[in-house]
């Protein structure tokens, strides 16, 4: 009995995300879709935290005994944290996206018109590791 070939051939998708950047892509913002449910919840629980924060300024209390007597995280740590998750998985999801453009045969230039950024950015983009400061799309510092 022939049960074919235990590994794929060169015209056989491979089961790894890592060989197809659309695959990648998709895995990519399934991350994003589960950071920002994460990130939502996170923010609901610092909205309110910070509604009793303002009923106790409200009730007379100093800026000195609420922040002293806030347990942690603190509101504001948990919207930079919030923050940072969001670029993070943005920024991986940005990179795969473009990698699976450039995988459909998109021009750097059609990429860079749709992402609102230049070619040269673009470029960054695709040339950079995931891990690097490249996802984002701001301009570097000159």
């Amino acid at each position: 009995m022939v049960t074919g070939p235990t590994h794929p051939s060169p015209a056989t998708p491979s089961d790894d995300p890592g060989d197809d950047p659309g695959d990648t892509a998709v895995a990519a913002l399934e991350q994003l879709v589960r950071e920002i449910d994460r990130c939502a919840v996170e923010l609901q629980d610092a909205r309110e935290r910070a509604q009793q924060l303002l009923g106790r300024r409200r009730s007379g209390d100093s800026w000195l005994d609420i922040v002293s007597g806030e347990t942690r995280p603190l509101v504001v740590e948990r919207i930079s944290t919030v923050l940072s998750a969001l670029a993070g998985a943005g920024s991986s999801w940005r990179r795969a996206q473009a990698r699976a453009l450039q995988a459909e045969a998109v021009s750097i230039n059609r990429i860079a018109a749709m992402f609102g950024v230049t070619r040269q950015r673009i470029s960054a983009l695709l040339r950079d590791q995931p891990g690097s400061s490249a996802g984002t799309l701001e301009d570097p510092p000159a």
